[in-house]
């Protein structure tokens, strides 16, 4: 996650600022219970779609919505004027990887209980911290090497190879960690030169061709009608909220203030399967949900001490 929700310069440091500090967590808060339901809503309308709409049709219907919502907001507030074709070889780089990682996360969420496909999305930032010196050149910290031990950790208790069999779900769950790691890092280089409205727009422009070319491919795009259309307006509606929602936590504070919140993902998660699908409460998942986190938590935490000239 990123870093660049620190004290602007100037700022008196924050155990200077007791309240501004909670009042900054408490809108966090906010922000990122909104981002709970988006990201919630949208696994009930991938699980609720399974079987009627294959993924590439899902991510068709969600990414058109999402280009008329995106695309609507900038022609109202004047921002389709900064629009540029520059640097698209980036943004179709970051979409691909965010497309198949996409269809990999709504294939799982129709195969395996919630909770697991939320806990393997956890090791997403993990991937990140693996990634990141091989894709933008930082360096490889013991804390990068620690948090990706404690992911695959994680992973091993989520998945309980030799104890459960080892699904088709479980591996596309894992790998659209994998793919949504690669988005990030590949968002984070476009962040540097360019605004959320573009990378959106672009990102909802173009899955609706990669969206309308695959659920093309065989001839045969199943139209939503009914309840079906209304969960694909909740898909494309949650993630756009979703993005949104973490964005502005993020801004008002820093990730390890946030990571810690975004986990409230998973007990919800798993009372949603419960409670709709019948998915059983399984403490291993919960046992890895945590170990990953904690993995995250300290990689964030080398992460800020780097960032001020400390030790990772």
């Amino acid at each position: 996650m990123s870093r660049s929700r620190e004290a602007p310069l100037g700022a008196a440091p924050a155990r200077a600022r007791p309240a501004a500090a909670a009042d900054s967590a408490g809108a966090a808060a906010l922000w990122m219970t909104g981002a709970v339901a988006s990201f919630s809503l949208m696994a009930v309308a991938g699980r609720e779609l399974s079987g009627r709409l294959d993924t590439f049709e899902i991510m068709l219907y969600r990414s058109v919505l999402g280009f008329a919502l995106v695309a609507g907001f900038g022609w109202g507030t004047g921002r389709l004027a900064a629009l540029r074709m520059t640097g698209l070889g980036l943004h179709l780089l970051r979409n691909v990887l965010h497309f198949i990682g996409q269809n990999l996360w709504f294939l799982a969420v129709g195969l395996i209980p919630l909770a697991q496909v939320f806990a393997f999305e956890f090791t997403t930032p993990i991937w990140v911290a693996v990634l990141a010196p091989l894709v933008l050149g930082e360096a490889m910290t013991r804390a990068r090497l620690t948090a990706a031990a404690a992911g695959f950790v994680g992973i091993l208790l989520v998945a309980r190879p030799g104890v459960t069999p080892i699904e088709p779900g479980h591996a596309a769950a894992a790998l659209a960690a994998v793919f949504f790691a690669g988005s990030f890092l590949t968002t984070k280089k476009l962040s540097r030169n360019v605004t959320t409205f573009i990378i959106l727009f672009w990102m909802t422009g173009m899955q609706s061709v990669f969206g309308l070319a695959t659920a093309g491919f065989d001839g045969d795009v199943v139209w939503p009608t009914g309840d079906a259309a209304l969960w694909v307006a909740v898909a494309g509606v949650c993630g756009l909220t979703a993005h949104l929602c973490i964005t502005s936590a993020l801004q008002r504070a820093p990730a390890a203030v946030v990571a810690p919140m975004d986990f409230a993902r998973l007990p919800l998660i798993a009372v949603v399967g419960m409670v709709l699908y019948g998915e059983p409460l399984e403490v291993a998942v919960f046992a890895g949900g945590l170990v990953i986190l904690a993995g995250n938590m300290l990689n964030i935490r080398a992460e800020r001490r780097r960032a001020r000239g400390g030790a990772a």
